[in-house]
This record gives C-alpha cells, structure tokens and sequence, in this order.
C-alpha cells in the first residue's frame, strides 16, 4: 500500500508519443481503432452540424445508451469523454479514503489529487501476471477505482472478483472504457444493478474514433448520476458528440463493434505469436484488449530505437507500479505487426542486452 504521487508523471498519455511527428511515426501508443470513424459515423456526425444553433439536447443519446444497457435512463450520464467522468467522481462525491488499483489508467487518481484527496495504491505485480487480488484492498477504503480490461496490462479481471470489493458505503468504480474491445464483453459490469455502489465508465472515443470529438458515459445508481450531473458545467456535450452517441448505439453499430472486437482478437494473436519468438521480451500474459505490454531489460532504449525505425510505442514507466523495463503497444492489423516486429528486431540488435 502507497500514499507517493511524486514519482510517476501522471499526466503523461499515449498522444504525447505521436505529438508533431507529422504522422511519420506508426502510431501504436495511442489506442484507438485504426480505420475510424467510418464513413457512416462521420455523415451522422456532419448531418448534426445543421443544428448547432440549439442548445445540445440529450435526451435521445442518453435514452439510447441506457437501452443499450438495460438501464433506465435515471441511471446514466452523458460526459465529454470518460476523463470527465473521473474528473466529476472527484470533485463530487463525498469519499476521505480513496484507493486506486494500478497499473491502470492514471486520470483517475490524477483527478482524485487534483481534488484534494490523498489517494492511496493498492499495486499489482507482474509475478502473478497483474491480477486482481481483492484481499489487497484496504477494508476501510470508501472508494476504489480499477480498470476492466485494464489500461495498461490487458488483463481482464473477473466480474465476480470486481463485485466482491463491493461494500456498505463504499462507491466501486469500474473503467469499462476498453470493454468493447473484448468479444461478448463476458466480464462488463455494465447493465449490473445488483452491485451496491457500482459506478461503471465507459468510452466512446477507442473503438469508434472519437478522441477529438470527447465522449463517454457513467452508469451509475440515480443517485449518483445526479451528484455527478450537479457537478457537471452546462451543456457539457456537444450535439456533435451526442450524434456520435446515439448512433454508435444502434444495433448495427454494435454488431460492427463486435466484429471489430472479433478481428482485435485475431490481430492480437498474430501479434503475441511473433513476440514470442523475441528471448528478451516478456509479454503480460491472457491479454484481453486492444494492446499488450512488454517487459525488456532495456525497454526505454529500445524504445528509443523504433521511433528512428519509424515506430511509436507506450512508455511504461509513467504508470505507477511500472518502471522504465516496460512499453505498451497496441494491436493493429498483420501488415503493421509484421512491420514492427522487424523494426524490434533490429531495434533488440543495436541496443544489446
């Protein structure tokens, strides 16, 4: 268990990577879906630019979403990407003991200090393959944060064992923003309502190309989606965005989400399978998302290396419970990881053991 913050740059992401390389780099440190948004995504969102005058309405994207879900519509809000979400979680509900589960996606806790709380780290370790071990969190945490899949090990916790750390008192919040990306989403908490607590964020913005665009979602008990919406500015998402929204949630959308996922799963295959052959990498083993993480002796020079051989990676080091031995690279299609696996190649020759 650990209280330090100071030791691992939080507000480092994947874009900082790829920032003013005038695409000249492979992109495989940000993970969204190559290819998107697609052609009918993007006409959804253009035909949207005519009612820009109005003040955004979402009502018909929050109804959408909640019948994607099961959920009624009281138990889902609508938010500027999932940053906002963790942004809102921090600043609104009322917790004096938070603890966040890393490696994983470092906003929330970014969120939680920038909020004033002192956030406490419950660190998972690569020995046991960055598993989730519900007998680490502290009994008297009054809220706990973790990724399913988690950002950035792919590890997919089991929904039973994520339920388990659920409590009188205690708000349980699940970053669902990678889920999609898992064929039948077998461990979504999603469209549970029998979890005491839960609060369940998900993303748009990955597998539909919505970064620029900002849009997610909460699921949550009414109660605390209306705590968080107080905290909310006005109108916080655009009518493009709440286009994006409600189209993504159409039964087309998601069955060309499922596939995508299918397809995901089979590029990650090819990927792990050349890895393999690679004596100096060790992959995070059961991978379940749309990247993979790799340890290396000299992860940060190798590194280094592919960005001259035209690749882009994840740094490790600034996700806490990492260091500088590890990089995360995202899955893409067969040409790209045949491409790269060359470039590591060479990459492993000139820097040496």
């Amino acid at each position: 268990m650990s209280t330090r913050a100071d030791t691992h740059d939080l507000g480092h992401h994947g874009d900082a990577e790829v920032r003013d390389c005038s695409g000249a780099l492979v992109d495989l440190a940000v993970n969204v879906r190559t290819g998107t948004p697609p052609a009918w995504l993007r006409a959804r969102i253009a035909d949207s630019i005519g009612g820009l005058a109005a003040y955004p309405d979402g009502r018909a994207a929050r109804a959408a979403v909640a019948a994607r879900h099961g959920l009624p519509v009281e138990r889902v809000l609508l938010t500027a990407g999932a940053a906002e979400a963790f942004v809102l979680l921090a600043r609104a509900m009322r917790v004096a003991r938070p603890v966040v589960v890393h490696p994983q996606f470092t906003e929330p806790e970014a969120a939680l200090r920038d909020a004033g709380h002192t956030v406490r780290r419950v660190l998972l370790h690569a020995s046991d393959g960055f598993r989730l071990d519900p007998a680490a969190v502290p009994e008297d945490a009054d809220l706990v944060v973790l990724g399913n899949p988690t950002n950035p090990t792919s590890v997919l916790h089991p929904a039973a064992a994520i339920a388990s750390l659920a409590r009188p008192g205690r708000t349980l919040v699940v970053d669902e923003a990678f889920m999609d990306a898992v064929p039948g989403e077998p461990e979504a908490l999603s469209g549970r309502v029998d979890v005491p607590g839960l609060v369940v964020i998900r993303s748009l913005t990955k597998t539909w190309g919505l970064a620029g665009l900002r849009i997610g979602y909460v699921l949550a008990a009414p109660e605390t989606i209306a705590a968080l919406e107080r905290a909310q500015p006005l109108w916080p998402v655009s009518t493009p965005a709440l286009a994006a929204a409600e189209a993504c949630m159409s039964p087309a959308a998601l069955a060309e989400a499922e596939s995508a996922a299918c397809l995901i799963a089979l590029d990650r295959r090819h990927l792990l399978a050349g890895l393999a052959e690679f004596e100096e990498v060790r992959v995070v083993p059961a991978a379940a998302g749309p990247f993979v993480l790799l340890h290396m002796s000299r992860a940060d020079a190798v590194r280094t290396r592919l960005r001259s051989l035209g690749f882009a990676a994840r740094r490790g080091d600034t996700f806490p419970g990492l260091d500088g031995r590890w990089v995360r690279v995202a899955v893409r299609d067969r040409a790209t990881t045949n491409r790269f696996l060359q470039a590591l190649d060479q990459a492993l020759v000139a820097v040496g053991p």
